[in-house]
C-alpha cells in the first residue's frame, strides 16, 4: 500500500468521511500490516462507512457479510450446488459412466458465499464482516483461521489460501463481549459519537447546501440530546445528516420550536424517546435555550 497516513486522511475526507488522527493511524496500520481492523462503537458512529470508503479509495469491490444470530458456514463461507450435483448424477446414470465422489465435490459445484468469495478474489477486495457481535461464540471461533492465516478449510477440497489478502473490516455494536482470540487477530479501534466540532465538519461535507448556522445548531442540538437527555436510542451521525437534509428541503434555515417538533421523527426513531423529550423538564425549549448560548446570531 503506497499511501501515507496524510494521503489516507485526504482520501477519506474527499469521500465525505471526516476522521481524526486515531481513526486514520489505526486504519493505516491495519492496511500496512495486512491485519483485520475491528471497529467497535455505538450504532451510527461511522463504523461500516470505513469499509465503504476504503473500497472507493482503492477502487475495489466491497464484499459484505451481514452477521445475525444463527449465521453458519453455509451462509457465510460456501455451499454445494445440490441441484447441479443431482443433475450430474442423473446424466451419469443415463450415460452409464462411473461417477466418483470427487467428481461431485469439485469447484464446479461450489457456491461461494462472502468469506470464500473474498478469499478467492483475483484482486485485493474489502471484506466487511458487519455486526460480528451478533453471531454466537462457535461462529466467532470459526473466523479465527480466516483472520489469522487468510485461509479457509473445506473438507472435500482441503485448505484454500487467499489469492490476495483482503482488506478486512469487522464492526461491533458492543452488544456482547468479543473473545480475546478474535481481538488478538485484529487491530482494534473504538469510535465514539463525534464532538460538536467534528459533527459540524461532517455536516459541512455531507450537507453543504444547508446554511452554516443551521449546521452548527444541528450539531449542538444532537450533541445535547445524546449527552443530557435520557433516550433509548441516541441519534446517529446518519440521522443528524438526514435531519439537516430534511430541514433544508423544507426551506428551514434556523431551528425553532415548530421546526424541531415537526421534524423530530427524522432524528428520533423511537416513540418512547419522543414522549420522553416532550415530557422532560428541559424539552424542546431546553434545546433552544442551549442553542441560544452556543450559536451566535449571524
Amino acid at each position: 500500500m503506497n499511501m501515507s497516513p496524510n494521503e489516507l486522511k485526504e482520501g477519506m475526507e474527499k469521500l465525505g468521511y471526516i476522521s481524526n488522527d486515531e481513526i486514520v493511524i489505526t486504519t493505516y496500520l491495519a492496511l500496512k500490516m495486512e491485519k483485520p481492523l475491528l471497529v467497535e462503537g455505538a450504532p451510527g458512529v461511522g463504523k461500516t462507512e470505513i469499509a465503504k470508503v476504503l473500497s472507493e479509495i482503492f477502487n475495489t469491490d466491497l464484499i459484505r457479510l451481514q452477521c445475525y444470530e444463527g449465521l453458519d458456514e453455509t451462509k457465510s463461507l460456501y455451499e454445494w450446488n445440490y441441484q447441479r450435483q443431482l443433475l450430474k448424477i442423473q446424466l451419469s446414470q443415463n450415460e452409464q459412466c462411473g461417477l466418483q465422489e470427487k467428481d461431485l465435490f469439485s469447484e464446479e459445484f461450489l457456491l461461494e458465499r462472502p468469506l470464500l468469495k473474498a478469499i478467492r478474489a483475483d484482486r485485493k477486495v474489502v471484506l466487511l464482516i458487519d455486526e460480528v457481535d451478533k453471531v454466537d461464540e462457535p461462529f466467532e471461533a470459526f473466523l479465527f483461521e480466516l483472520l489469522s492465516d487468510f485461509q479457509v478449510s473445506i473438507p472435500e477440497l482441503g485448505t484454500l489460501t487467499a489469492r490476495q489478502i483482503p482488506i478486512v473490516v469487522l464492526t461491533s455494536n458492543s452488544e456482547r463481549l468479543l473473545s480475546d482470540g478474535l481481538k488478538r487477530r485484529c487491530i482494534y479501534l473504538y469510535i465514539d459519537y463525534p464532538t460538536v466540532e467534528k459533527e459540524i465538519r461532517i455536516l459541512q461535507a455531507r450537507v453543504p447546501e444547508a446554511g452554516e448556522k443551521l449546521r452548527k445548531q444541528i450539531a449542538y442540538a444532537v450533541n445535547l440530546l445524546r449527552g443530557e437527555y435520557d433516550l433509548n436510542k441516541k441519534p446517529s451521525i446518519a440521522e443528524s445528516i438526514d435531519w439537516a437534509r430534511a430541514l433544508y428541503t423544507l426551506g428551514i434555515g434556523e431551528l425553532s420550536e415548530d421546526a424541531i417538533n415537526n421534524t423530530l421523527n427524522i432524528l428520533l426513531k423511537n416513540r418512547e424517546d419522543h414522549v420522553s423529550l416532550q415530557n422532560s423538564e428541559k424539552g424542546v425549549r431546553g434545546i433552544l435555550e442551549h442553542l441560544h448560548k452556543q450559536v451566535a446570531p449571524q
